[in-house]
């Protein structure tokens, strides 16, 4: 599926004509009082509580136990806060353990149904087309000028959350709290203190980013599911291309705006220099470049200009030319939208560390799907993305410990979650991918673990182990007396084999094909094509239908639209009345398949969202949230709306080959505190619930969560 790019279009817009004046806070103040009190908060000017969370996101209790079993040596400091406090602890996941899903669980402290939030992917109600699920896209109207110009009027890309975040809260009751990199924090919630966000925080080029490849020798099929090959020809030593950027709302059709790049390539030397306009990188085969500055004109004469930053790797030079440009990210220094609170500390950070990453998923998972790189360039480039989060946490430290008043403090690292996705089959030689990669398995990566002897098969032990300098770096920052948590949102599991739930339901006869449509052939197939529910599937038939990586909707009558641009009637056909029983049917006969492979139970429960969902955004639920068995997942395909051609088959490339997109019980994220911690389980929303109690503040009252620490 190509990137979607409805997450900040909307917001160009208003910038381009609205100013906001406003009183930042410095990243190097500590002092937020004033701004806070003009804003009419409560604020304290007494000293609070140091306590500090520092999210792993992936990071799987049992993993970690066997890692720090086998390499002691290397995990020092997990075993000394294993050792001081009660030990390794599962910590509850959301329904479904998706990302988006569980840091909501997170910052809100409630269920699916109070914050809204049902997966990565949700559904248009009219079209039944994916849709986003983290922003609301607002109506735009346009003035026509002159030409093919025109004015975009209005239009905002607010959050779908709902639910107060606990920085919010605390920042209410006057307690001081830096935010760094928290997922689904886009668009940006203030803090009193810094606030900045992390996944699904857009590209400028789109929602998730596309890289681009240039090449002198490009492929037959140059666009890819994440990103584009590029041809290019050399001319007296000198390429002329592009670069793509953010949609141009001021342009009829609104076409994707370009920056021209040039690049002088030097073959006795073997090196090239990369003119943006704004920069110049020099390069050499091998090399990752620093980011360099882009513009891209929004109006005649240089009147509007959005500016973004990218990172180049050249593989090659001769005989065939091959340069990788990464998604076009929001320029920190000068962001065409916030990527900070307040929106001037993104430049401050970028004065002190450097520009870096503004991109919610920077590590170029995308590119490796698509093997435009290959896993070692994958790993370097997530290890500039580790080293960018090193130096920020230590800008993050220098301050909080600066600031005399104390408070909260949250820092994340996406490493072990998006480079297990991605890097499980060398690890696992149970997976069906093992042996098309088991000769890199064998290979030495002592260079980029840092450990003598280890190899590729060691990496998600090795991920495991890139952390433990960073709880000792934290740790020793902050002063043992500090009350901390370390905390995950999900475990892992490999992916193994893809179920396809729309296949299943159109086998099972709950899902209906139009006349002359059929479900996909073979890839293999002359006559492979593509086949989605939102123009194949005879709604007047269809009971059910599958949207998101772990949703079932039924096709219920009053909440299932029409689409008045087609001559058909889409609107729901699944009455009230009948709707319970249809659910208890789907749930039985989902969570009794088995795999003919070996007959292992394929889905470990399909949770009736009714009955483990509570508040005002249950009826915009999926109605079955399927949770896989460990080994297994939805296929991409279905995910997106599709008809794949098989319901089971082996994950043998082209997606993630390591997941969490299970049931909640099979991947529980993980917690250690330096604190005793109370008997029974606890899940993310109790965690919440512990740190307003931190400082005294009770939970509201759809926070049905519990506190942790004894």
């Amino acid at each position: 599926m190509k990137s979607t790019r409805w997450t900040i279009w909307p917001a160009f817009a208003v910038l381009a004509f609205v100013f906001v004046a406003s009183v930042p806070r410095s990243v190097s103040d500590p002092n937020p009082g004033a701004a806070a009190a003009a804003r009419g908060e409560v604020v304290s000017g007494e000293p609070h509580k140091r306590v500090v969370v520092l999210g792993i996101d992936g990071l799987d209790p049992d993993l970690l136990a066997e890692t720090v079993r086998l390499y002691p040596e290397h995990m020092p400091n997990f075993r000394k806060l294993i050792a001081e406090g009660d030990g390794i602890q599962s910590l509850g996941t959301s329904i479904p353990p998706q990302s988006p899903v569980a840091w909501s669980n997170f910052i809100t402290g409630l269920d699916p149904g109070g914050h809204g939030i049902f997966d990565f992917i949700h559904r248009d109600l009219v079209t039944r087309a994916p849709a986003a699920s983290t922003v609301k896209v607002g109506h735009m109207d346009n003035l026509m000028l002159f030409g093919d110009w025109k004015l975009p009027m209005g239009g905002d890309s607010p959050s779908n959350r709902t639910g107060e975040a606990f920085w919010v809260t605390l920042m209410k009751n006057g307690v001081a709290a830096d935010v760094w990199r928290m997922p689904i924090n886009f668009p940006v919630e203030p803090a009193l203190g810094l606030s900045f966000p992390g996944m699904m925080t857009p590209a400028l080029d789109s929602a998730y980013g596309e890289y681009t490849i240039f090449t002198t020798d490009p492929p037959v099929d140059m666009n890819r599911s994440g990103g584009e090959y590029r041809a290019v020809r050399e001319f007296s030593g000198v390429i002329d291309t592009f670069l793509t950027g953010p949609p141009n709302q001021f342009k009829v059709g609104d076409p994707a705006s370009q920056a021209a790049i040039t690049i002088y390539v030097d073959h006795e030397s073997q090196s090239i220099a990369i003119d943006t306009g704004l920069d110049v990188i020099v390069m050499e085969p091998g090399e990752w470049s620093d980011f360099a500055h882009i513009s891209f004109d929004m109006l005649p004469m240089g009147m509007m200009a959005v500016g973004g930053v990218a990172r180049f790797y050249l593989r090659s030079i001769d005989p065939v030319f091959e340069l990788y440009a990464s998604p076009v990210n929001i320029d920190p220094e000068a962001p065409a939208m916030p990527v900070s609170e307040p929106d001037t500390a993104s430049a401050e950070l970028a004065e002190l560390i450097g520009v870096y990453y503004t991109q919610g998923m920077a590590e170029e998972v995308n590119a490796l799907k698509d093997e435009a790189l290959t896993d070692e360039e994958f790993m370097e480039q997530a290890e500039l993305v580790y080293d960018e989060r090193v130096r920020m946490m230590d800008a993050a430290l220098d301050r909080y410990i600066d600031d005399a008043e104390g408070g909260f403090l949250f820092f994340y690292y996406s490493t072990v979650d998006l480079c297990s996705h991605m890097m499980w089959r060398l690890s696992d030689e149970g997976h069906p991918q093992f042996e098309q990669v088991k000769e890199l398995a064998a290979a030495d990566s002592s260079a980029w673990s840092g450990r003598e002897g280890s190899t590729w098969k060691d990496i998600v032990h090795d991920l495991h182990i890139r952390m433990d300098p960073i709880l000792g770096r934290l740790r020793q920052r902050v002063g043992e007396d500090t009350l901390i948590f370390v905390m995950s949102d999900h475990g892992f599991a490999p992916f193994s084999r893809k179920f396809s739930l729309n296949r299943w339901l159109y086998d099972e006869g709950y899902l209906v094909l139009k006349e002359g449509f059929e479900p996909e052939r073979p890839k293999s197939d002359p006559e492979y094509k593509q086949v989605f529910i939102m123009n194949s599937v005879d709604w007047s038939k269809t009971r059910a239908y599958g949207m998101g990586f772990n949703g079932l909707y039924l096709n219920l009558a009053g909440r299932e639209l029409d689409n008045e641009a087609t001559e058909e009637d889409e609107s729901g056909i699944v009455q009230e009345s009948e709707r319970r029983a249809l659910l208890d049917e789907l749930k039985a006969k989902l969570e009794a398949i088995r795999d003919p492979k070996d007959g292992v139970q394929v889905i470990y429960t399909a949770d009736i969202t009714e009955d483990v969902y509570n508040g005002p955004r249950l009826p915009e639920a999926p109605d079955i949230q399927v949770g896989f068995n460990y080994g297994y997942g939805n296929s991409d395909a279905a995910s997106t709306g599709r008809v794949p051609n098989k319901v089971l088959e082996d994950n043998l490339g082209g997606t993630f080959n390591g997941n969490h997109l299970m049931a909640s019980e099979v991947v529980k994220g993980t917690l250690l505190t330096n604190a005793p911690v109370q008997e029974g389980a606890h899940s993310l929303k109790d965690l919440t619930v512990e740190i307003l109690k931190q400082y005294g503040i009770a939970p509201a009252v759809d926070q049905t969560g519990h506190p942790v620490l004894r």
